[in-house]
């Protein structure tokens, strides 16, 4: 993570990460030119009407944006790649894994299923950053997921009501696992018919297709809706899979238990990343219950 110290500093690294000039950046959010230049030279601070447009427009964390635009700025670590802040270098890697089942309990009002059309926008949006792949899943097939699984497909919002991450899981059939298991088919690939009532398997699998969040408490509360959900499953005859490119989650999918089936260190060169992608596969129930 990189520290930031002003909001100017955040503002020039997002257009240059994301190939935006002052003029663009000036007209998404309705101001001029020279208002975004004073912004990044530090010269003026941003009103609050207009943080709320910045929020909205980049997907910057509210909170974020509001400890740098002070006169005395709150210095706030910030990882663009995997979208997250943190307020001191000891609390930018994830906890262990004990951690969050020492807190399973503890649940916040800030989450709630996929519902909106504009949470399905900024999902696709907040994906697009972060994928690395030039296609996404279908809407319809988010939609269709929010119907047969609204426990596991989830949207954190932060206090002030921002979109702050979410959980996105397929329950999919045995064939199609097999499939991305075995390395046929891609993520992108998989299809409203792939999908199943898991209710009514006997063997359920559930694809986590993206979990983000934008701090480590979000991401904790994200954590507790999954435990409680597969603690409270009636079976543990059941598989849990994912392809994640999120380095910092590595070490705790292990340490929850799931086990790594193949890394693409193809994609982890022509992408610069810290560590191959890799898909992972197994069960929460050694975890949960031992």
């Amino acid at each position: 993570m990189k520290k930031y110290e002003s909001l100017g500093a955040l503002l020039v690294d997002y257009r240059k990460i994301n190939n935006i000039s002052q003029a663009d950046f000036a007209a998404n959010i309705n101001v001029d030119t020279r208002t975004v230049q004073r912004w990044e030279k530090n010269e003026t601070l941003v009103k609050a009407e207009k943080e709320n447009e910045i929020a909205l427009e980049t997907l910057l964390p509210y909170q974020l944006i509001r400890n740098l635009n002070a006169l005395i700025a709150i210095p706030t670590f910030y990882d663009f790649r995997i979208r997250k802040y943190s307020l001191s270098e000891l609390s930018t890697e994830l906890p262990n894994a004990s951690w969050f089942k020492e807190r399973m309990n503890d649940f916040t009002k800030r989450i709630r299923p996929i519902e909106l059309e504009s949470d399905i926008e900024y999902i696709m949006r907040d994906m697009q950053s972060q994928k690395h792949t030039p296609n996404l899943v279908s809407k319809a097939l988010i939609r269709e997921a929010v119907k047969l699984l609204p426990e596991l497909n989830l949207v954190i919002t932060d206090d002030s009501g921002y979109y702050s991450g979410h959980s996105i899981v397929f329950p999919i059939n045995s064939i199609t696992f097999e499939k991305l298991k075995n390395r046929e088919i891609s993520e992108e690939q998989i299809t409203i018919e792939n999908l199943v009532n898991y209710k009514t398997q006997a063997h359920p699998i559930f694809y986590n297709y993206d979990t983000t969040a934008d701090c480590n408490d979000n991401v904790f509360h994200l954590a507790h809706y999954y435990f409680n959900f597969f603690s409270d499953l009636p079976t543990d005859n059941y598989d849990f899979c994912s392809f994640t490119i999120r380095y910092d989650s590595y070490l705790l999918n292990e340490q929850l238990g799931l086990e790594i089936v193949w890394e693409d260190k193809k994609k982890q060169n022509k992408l610069g990343l810290e560590a191959p992608p890799r898909f992972y596969k197994g069960s929460f129930n050694a975890f949960l219950f031992k």
